[in-house]
């Protein structure tokens, strides 16, 4: 196997992160698009749509809206925080009472899902995120491009 210098590495990092965080959330957005509308080979559809089931349109607004907001790279570290925690709800409210593990009790994908926009949400969004092309802009207009840059409320 060949040596790949640590610089090329560091230099792919952010372009291999934004596209982790492309593919992660066109994924879920298709998960929620199948579960919302029986699109895409799923089974979801009218009856999910009109009666507002409780969790799954629920579960399938997040994976649509904040799958959305992923893969755009726009709220990432919010958006995927969201869906960690909608993946990890699926996996204990669903799943964990089939069986204790996830190969036995069908979880694998929301495990799998949980972590994985975990670690978007603490990586961040990488390269080919629309929040790096209007954060820029948002600052020139004086508006705040993050909530961490939001100014602090003032003391009474």
């Amino acid at each position: 196997m060949p040596f790949v210098p640590r610089e090329a590495v560091e230099t792919a990092r952010p372009h291999v992160l934004g596209l982790f965080r492309i593919v992660v959330g066109l994924l879920f957005v298709c998960h929620g698009a199948a579960k919302l509308f029986g699109v895409l080979g799923g089974v979801g559809g009218g009856a999910t749509v009109g009666t507002w089931a409780w969790p799954g349109f629920y579960a399938g607004l997040i994976e649509l809206g904040a799958g959305s907001l992923v893969l755009v790279g726009l709220r990432t570290r919010t958006a995927a925080l969201l869906c960690s925690g909608s993946m990890a709800f699926a996996y204990f409210d669903v799943h964990q009472e089939r069986a204790l593990w996830p190969i036995e009790n069908g979880g694998e994908t929301a495990a799998l899902y949980s972590w994985v926009f975990l670690l978007i949400a603490f990586a961040g969004p990488g390269s080919f995120a629309l929040g790096s092309v209007l954060g820029p802009v948002l600052k020139r207009r004086g508006a705040p491009a993050t909530a961490a840059e939001e100014p602090a409320p003032a003391a009474v």
